[in-house]
């Protein structure tokens, strides 16, 4: 029987979303890829144990996580019920509606046909009555954006989601989204986007300070760029490693010498630091306090580990930011 570590609050920081009454923690773990029948059981229960043990309170799904599609969902119930049934309480756990799920014209995008129906899937995959956050996982052109947050509204409403969020939306979608669910009554708690050293898209587009102003929370994706902003890439491509298979979100032709060199230069002012080069890509997201969460994922115990020993240094002096800057832009 697991028994959670009674210290495992002592760990991480915890951050207000929003204008919320929720916190956050700083790192929060994400069931994208390492949660499917490909993986092994032990390592997937290690990974939420130790993550749960460093305070790690927030676990973050989507419908179509596995692979296959809804795997990450049902192997989360399993782990739910046999470890962390007595803390359910003390978890944030998300889930999204958006993309491909099922055949035919109701199994994706941003009807409320799709997200209502994917949301009950959801909680009986993972055998829940509610989910913390439930998201509209990206803007649906063809949808009246009126019916999409209707949705999401509906969700809070049933008590089957207790906050409302949004991912991949652009600054203008998600002003008109915070519009239109402030006047259903239901705020819109927080914003997921893609963020990182190298995509600066959030802080480009106006993003982040649309969120400052609408006081809305954020919780970024791929801070490490799927493994690239790691000391993984430092010496070549391991054969083992994402950017020597097949993957779609990550292959070899993006590790150019360049992008290799850009790399290496940032390990060095990580070593400056006393971070590795992934906790320095995690600390700079972090910094300032402008994103409330930074999302990883993790195929080992001790890869969460890493991630939360990235925030016992947050903070940049004018130079290190400067630097990392030039070495990103040259």
């Amino acid at each position: 029987m697991y028994t959670a570590h009674p210290d495992r609050y002592a760990n991480l920081p915890y951050r207000r979303t929003g204008r919320s009454g929720l916190k956050l923690p700083a790192i929060s773990l994400g069931l994208w890829h390492n949660f499917g029948p490909d993986r092994p059981v032990e390592t997937q229960r290690a990974i939420l144990r130790r993550a749960f043990d460093l305070g790690v309170t927030h676990f973050d799904l989507a419908n179509n996580y596995g692979p296959p599609p809804g795997a990450a969902e049902s192997a989360l119930g399993e782990f739910l019920k046999a470890d962390f049934a007595p803390y359910r309480d003390e978890l944030v756990i998300s889930t999204k509606a958006g993309y491909h799920m099922w055949s035919g014209p109701y199994g994706e995008w941003g009807s409320r046909k799709y997200l209502l129906s994917s949301l009950d899937q959801s909680l009986a995959r993972m055998g829940l009555d509610y989910v913390d956050i439930f998201y509209s996982h990206r803007p649906d052109p063809e949808t009246p954006l009126e019916e999409t947050m209707g949705a999401l509204h509906s969700a809070v409403q049933q008590g089957k989601a207790l906050y409302a969020g949004i991912s991949n939306y652009s600054p203008e979608q998600t002003r008109e989204a915070a519009r239109i669910l402030s006047e259903l009554g239901t705020p819109l708690l927080i914003h997921q986007p893609r963020y990182s050293m190298l995509d600066r898209g959030p802080e480009e587009s106006g993003l982040l300070d649309t969120l400052d102003e609408l006081q809305v929370g954020s919780i970024v994706f791929s801070p490490l760029e799927q493994g690239v902003l790691s000391a993984r890439y430092l010496d070549g491509i391991p054969e083992d490693s994402r950017a020597a298979s097949d993957s779609p979100f990550l292959n070899s032709d993006r590790l150019t010498e360049e992008l290799v060199g850009q790399l290496r230069a940032l390990d060095e002012i990580a070593k400056g630091r006393g971070q590795t080069l992934a906790q320095l890509a995690l600390a700079w997201v972090l910094r300032g306090g402008r994103v409330t969460s930074a999302l990883v994922g993790a195929s080992s115990a001790q890869q969460i580990e890493d991630s939360v020993a990235a925030t016992r240094n947050l903070d940049f002096d004018a130079d290190e930011l400067a630097r990392i800057d030039a070495i990103i832009k040259q």
